[in-house]
């Protein structure tokens, strides 16, 4: 896994510099966002990994599968990738690209999942202490899980916060397990 985020952190930089140049990020976000659900696919892994073809027959048939979704510079960054034997990293390029533009909209995406239903004020009240703390705009998603019993837990990037009564449970039999 490491390997594969030391190999993809190049491409994304550079996709991210193109695009900040353009004033394009959410293009770019979503065309990188495309071409690594299509990379994803079975069926294009099998293309993409296929030795009888060459750099740019892999290039031609993942740009024509993308379609007009890609512009002509993103055509080259695909025709780059397939020439390096890159393409099968677009998930891992598009995830950073994701993070770079998060980190320069000074933004981060929360996920807080509970055991019940909260209200749009507690959400609200959650999201502007979360902004108080991270000094980032907070982008809040909130999901049920009721198998968390009670309490909550908060993801931001790689930050977990778990209050959950679920958790607490298994932190205390953990401690008595030990």
């Amino acid at each position: 896994m490491a390997e594969l985020i030391t190999l993809a952190r190049p491409y994304a930089k550079a996709a991210f510099e193109v695009a900040l140049g353009e004033s394009a990020l959410d293009k770019w976000s979503a065309m990188l966002a495309l071409t690594a659900a299509v990379a994803g696919e079975k069926k294009m892994g099998a293309i993409l990994s296929s030795p009888s073809l060459s750099a740019e027959q892999v290039a031609d048939c993942f740009i024509g599968v993308c379609g007009d979704e890609l512009d002509g510079k993103g055509q080259n960054f695909m025709r780059l990738l397939a020439e390096n034997k890159r393409l099968i990293l677009l998930p891992e390029i598009s995830t950073m690209f994701d993070a770079l533009k998060a980190n320069q909209e000074k933004s981060v995406d929360v996920e807080i999942t509970t055991a019940f239903e909260i209200s749009s004020d507690v959400s609200g009240k959650l999201a502007q202490a979360l902004k108080k703390r991270l000094q980032r705009e907070i982008i809040l998603t909130t999901r049920v899980d009721q198998s968390l019993i009670g309490g909550a837990i908060i993801r931001a990037g790689d930050n977990v916060i778990d209050s959950s009564v679920r958790g607490k449970l298994s932190k205390l039999a953990e401690s008595m397990n030990s």
